[in-house]
């Protein structure tokens, strides 16, 4: 059957409706609900991916893990989740947590999502690191200023909205 997604209203409230993955036939007010999963070393280097270049979207673009919410999946889990697919790494007990969520309203493409913005505080290395190798082509360990620096060159997705959780 694929992957389902709750749909969320306005105010980010379930609304008791689901859609496959990738349907893009949501109404106006509905959202669907995605995570982003940041790892700040004590260093204060962060773990960034790299997307494999057969992606269909942004292919070979750097970014951080994350990825949709499950039907019936807390935003938390689904972080959790997202996290140990794409590098096996395990946040559930770290330090950290939430830190903020964006709304995204694309009508024009009937893709209207939130996205919650998690922070873990890890003292992690490179022999944790597990890739996916379906999702990710090779990751690295960069301070918030290279990782601005990829983003000024158009190459770190979604830079813009989540900046603020590399200061």
């Amino acid at each position: 059957m694929g992957e389902i997604w709750d749909i969320y209203d306005v105010d980010k409230q379930l609304t008791g409706r689901t859609m496959k993955r990738n349907d893009w036939n949501m109404k106006d007010g509905d959202y669907h609900l995605t995570v982003l999963g940041i790892i700040k070393r004590p260093d204060n280097t962060f773990l960034i991916t790299q997307r494999v270049l057969t992606k269909a979207w942004a292919p070979g673009h750097w970014e951080v893990s994350g990825g949709a919410c499950q039907a019936g999946e807390t935003s938390f889990q689904a972080v959790c989740r997202e996290v140990l697919e794409e590098t096996g790494v395990d946040v559930s007990q770290a330090d950290g947590g939430f830190e903020f969520s964006y709304r995204r309203d694309n009508p024009e493409e009937k893709d209207n999502y939130f996205v919650d913005i998690y922070k873990f505080n890890m003292d992690i290395t490179e022999a944790d690191i597990h890739l996916q190798t379906e999702e990710t082509a090779g990751f690295r360990f960069a301070t918030a200023d290279e990782i601005k620096a990829i983003a000024d060159r158009g190459e770190f997705l979604h830079y813009d909205s989540i900046r603020k959780v590399f200061e």
